[in-house]
């Protein structure tokens, strides 16, 4: 069974808690064990991911973040800055599952957040598994 570090962003604590759940659910339906650790914002996710792999502890990753639009552009940078890092980490071969929900608002996230609606937190863990696998299936890692 995998051991897979689930890396959130804890900026709205309410929409986070629903994507833990999804997650969990999900990797204890199937068995793996998991840890979490917790970093300020999504433009910390890709490095704590980085530094996570390098200890060698973890098979597979999972990102959980929610960012919501605002008045300025800040949310551009950190939706496509979070997702341009975790995606250079998967091209250099870690298995990770984006959690990472970018949305116009509350209602938005809410939906996709809650494991009874669209569990998107469950998707990230299913994916993050499934990526691991295709590297088992390659002879990788």
């Amino acid at each position: 069974m995998a051991h897979v570090l689930i890396a959130e962003a804890r900026f709205y604590s309410h929409l986070n808690d629903m994507l833990l759940d999804g997650v969990r659910s999900a990797l204890e339906t199937e068995g793996h064990s998991h840890e979490t650790v917790t970093v300020p914002g999504a433009l910390e996710l890709p490095a704590a991911i980085s530094l996570a792999a390098d200890s060698g502890r973890y098979d597979a990753y999972v990102a959980l973040g929610v960012v919501i639009r605002g008045e300025t552009y800040h949310f551009e940078v950190v939706s496509n800055e979070s997702a341009r890092g975790i995606m250079a980490l998967t091209l250099d071969g870690l298995a990770i599952g984006n959690g990472i929900l970018t949305v116009e608002n509350e209602e938005q996230a809410l939906a996709r957040a809650d494991k009874t609606r669209k569990d998107k937190g469950g998707e990230a863990a299913k994916a993050a598994l499934a990526m691991l696998a295709l590297k088992e299936q390659f002879g990788i890692g």
